[in-house]
């Protein structure tokens, strides 16, 4: 096991970008006067001529990398979540989703998790909107090296890509020598027959924690990463529903739009089980030190293997 990595997935964003560009000559990245901030700069150091600073004009910026995959290149646009998904949906929708161009978008701080900035940019809908965009792939990673690696697969992917990134720094759990990013596909980390744990983005370590301290109890949880929203895998949460009869779905979004109905949709269509929504509760966030906005909103280690045993024992 490699040593674990404590770094933000934004950050490993701005290295994957630097690291593959001499292998995809075509790459270009844009940003949106946060280089800093999103850690595109990382990038812009390394290739100052493949980078291009739109200014605070996110919609622009959308239309400028829809114009770049047109011409054959593949854009990086890269802003904070709250101005990718919200304050340039229309961009994105009409202009790289209608005619399904090859634009990746990086939307850093996203979740709870933002902290200190408050309720204004702690988007909790990103997920929800950009599911409902026809054609586009949606990835929520949930350490470094996931990051790493679904960076590169957002390139080899032809098509639109939303990649949701966070502000905070979060331990790695994969081991880069075993680990594999397959687009659309999810991951078992933990079998279980007794419930099924179902997480997305930093929830899924936080999980994973809450899962190893039930194990000690007794309850054996099946933890699932799920990486990929869209497309989703459903032939993995249909196993898990026929094989534990219960699920309970874990995210740093709001419960309405997100990987809980994500879940809920497949489920319901193809095998019907209970289903436990854990994520924002339909509410704004508010400013406060990252960690304790978790924790107050629930979505760390004790609170989770709390309402996890709660849905094991409620089947």
């Amino acid at each position: 096991m490699a040593d674990v990595i404590k770094k933000a997935t934004r950050e490993s964003y701005g290295e994957a970008l630097r690291d593959l560009a001499d292998e995809y000559k075509d790459l270009v990245v844009l940003d949106a006067d946060l280089a800093a901030a999103t850690k595109t700069a990382i990038f812009k150091k390394a290739h100052p001529d493949r980078f291009f600073d739109c200014g605070i004009a996110e919609a622009n910026m959308m239309g400028v990398a829809a114009g770049l995959a047109a011409c054959g290149k593949i854009p990086f646009a890269s802003t904070f979540a709250m101005f990718a998904a919200g304050r340039a949906f229309e961009i994105v929708r009409n202009s790289i989703g209608y005619p399904h161009l090859n634009v990746k978008i990086g939307a850093t701080h996203a979740g709870i998790s933002v902290g200190e900035d408050g309720a204004t940019h702690q988007c909790l809908e990103d997920i929800g909107i950009m599911r409902t965009i026809p054609g586009m792939v949606v990835i929520n990673p949930a350490d470094h090296y996931e990051m790493m690696a679904a960076t590169k697969a957002a390139i080899e992917y032809d098509g639109p890509v939303y990649i949701r990134l966070g502000r905070l720094a979060i331990e790695s759990f994969n081991d880069p020598e075993t680990y594999t990013f397959e687009l659309g596909k999810g991951i078992t980390l933990l079998d279980g027959d007794d419930v099924a744990v179902i997480a997305t983005g930093l929830c899924v370590n936080e999980a994973l924690k809450a899962c190893k301290q039930l194990k000690e109890e007794g309850i054996n949880a099946r933890l699932i990463n799920i990486h990929t929203i869209k497309p989703i895998d459903r032939e993995i949460i249909v196993k898990a529903a026929k094989e534990t009869g219960r699920i309970i779905t874990i995210e740093e979004h709001n419960v309405i739009g997100g990987l809980g109905d994500a879940v809920c949709s497949v489920v319901s269509e193809e095998y019907p089980v209970k289903i436990t929504k854990v994520g924002v509760n339909d509410c704004f966030g508010y400013s406060g030190p990252a960690l304790e906005l978790l924790d107050k909103f629930e979505l760390t280690a004790p609170h989770l293997a709390k309402k996890i045993k709660v849905a094991a024992q409620d089947k």
